[in-house]
C-alpha cells in the first residue's frame, strides 16, 4: 500500500496552521474540480487526492493520528499500518453526493482511520469543505462598472447591458434602475455573479453606478449643480431667469445685489431619495461686456463717477 504525504499534497509544512492548510486546499481545489475540468482524468485523481489531504488535515484528531505514523515515510513509498491501527475507527457520512461518485478515499485512508473497518467494506466519505457541502458551493461575487448618463441616473428605469462573467462568458441583461440613483452606487443582480460548483447556486453581480460628465450639470454628492451667467445689471437689479434642470426648464427669481460665487436653491432637483434627496444648485457668475459702443462707454463712466459703491470695502 502506499504511503501518502498529505503535506506534499496540499504543499504546506508540517507546522502550517489551520488557516494556511484552508487556504491551500481551496487553491488547488478549485484548480482541480472537476466541473472545471471535464473529462480530465488527471485532474479528478488530483482532486480526490486534494479532498483527502484536506479531509485529514483539518480535523485535529486525524491529523494527530496521521503524524504519530512517524516523520520518516516518503511519498509513494510502501505503507504497513503499525499493529493496533485496525481497531481505529472514525464515523463518515454515507449519503454524500458527488464525492462518492469520484471513487471514494484512498486504500492508505481507509486503513489508517478505519474506512476498512471489520466488514472489509469501503465506506464512502462525506466531505465537506468551505462551510458546506463542497458540490453545492456557492458562486463568487463579482463587479462590474455601470455608466449612465445624469439623465439616466435621475429617471431611472431599463437598461440593457453587456458583461463579461468568469465562467459564463459574456450575457446581455436587463437593468432596473431605480430613479435618481447617485455616482457610487450599487445595483445587486442575484444570481448573475460567478457560476456555483456542482448544484450550488451562482453569486450575485452587483454594478457599480458612475455617472459620465454632463455639458451643463456637474455633480456634487447629491446635489446638482449648474453654473448661470448674469451680467452686471441683472445682479444689480434682479431678474427672472428660465433656468434647465432635469426634469425641464423653471423660472428663478434673481434676487438682487447678487454677486459672483453665491448659489441660489431648486429644492428637490438633485439625486437621492428621501430626507437624502439631493437639490439643484444654481451658482452665479457675473460677465462684463468687453465691446463696449461709445454711448455704453460715457455710460458706464458715469456710473462709475456717481455710484458710491466700493467692492473692497
Amino acid at each position: 500500500m502506499e504511503y501518502k504525504d498529505y503535506y506534499k499534497i496540499l504543499g504546506v509544512s508540517k507546522g502550517a496552521s489551520q488557516e494556511e492548510i484552508s487556504k491551500a486546499y481551496k487553491k488547488l481545489a478549485k484548480k482541480y474540480h472537476p466541473d472545471l475540468n471535464p473529462n480530465n482524468k488527471e485532474a479528478e485523481e488530483k482532486f480526490k487526492e486534494i479532498n483527502e489531504a484536506y479531509e485529514v488535515l483539518k480535523d485535529p484528531e486525524k491529523r494527530k493520528l496521521y503524524d504519530s505514523l512517524g516523520p520518516n515515510w516518503q511519498h509513494g513509498q510502501n505503507f504497513e499500518p503499525p499493529p493496533g491501527f485496525e481497531n481505529i475507527h472514525f464515523e463518515f457520512r454515507g449519503d454524500s453526493t458527488g464525492f462518492e461518485d469520484l471513487g471514494g478515499f484512498s486504500d492508505f485512508f481507509e486503513t489508517i482511520f478505519g474506512g476498512l473497518g471489520r466488514s472489509g467494506k469501503k465506506k464512502r466519505a462525506y466531505y465537506s469543505g468551505f462551510g458546506q457541502d463542497f458540490y453545492s458551493a456557492r458562486g463568487e461575487d463579482q463587479e462590474a462598472i455601470l455608466e449612465l448618463s445624469l439623465e439616466e441616473a435621475f429617471r431611472g428605469g431599463e437598461k440593457t447591458i453587456t458583461v463579461g462573467s468568469i465562467g459564463t462568458g459574456k450575457k446581455t441583461l436587463n437593468v432596473k434602475i431605480p430613479p435618481r440613483i447617485k455616482d457610487g452606487a450599487r445595483i445587486r443582480l442575484k444570481g448573475q455573479g460567478g457560476p456555483g460548483i456542482g448544484n450550488g447556486p451562482a453569486g450575485d453581480l452587483y454594478l457599480k453606478v458612475k455617472i459620465l460628465p454632463h455639458a451643463l450639470f456637474k455633480l456634487d454628492g447629491n446635489n446638482i449643480i449648474y453654473r448661470l451667467d448674469l451680467a452686471p445689471w441683472e445682479a444689480v437689479l434682479g431678474t427672472e431667469i428660465d433656468v434647465p434642470t432635469l426634469e425641464g426648464k423653471v423660472k428663478l427669481k434673481v434676487p438682487r445685489g447678487i454677486s459672483s460665487g453665491q448659489k441660489l436653491r431648486i429644492k428637490g432637483k438633485g439625486l437621492g431619495q428621501g430626507l437624502r434627496r439631493g437639490d439643484q444648485l444654481v451658482e452665479i457668475r457675473i460677465k462684463s461686456p468687453k465691446n463696449l459702443s461709445a454711448k455704453e462707454e460715457d455710460l458706464w463712466q458715469e456710473l462709475a463717477r456717481i455710484s458710491s459703491f466700493n467692492p473692497r470695502r
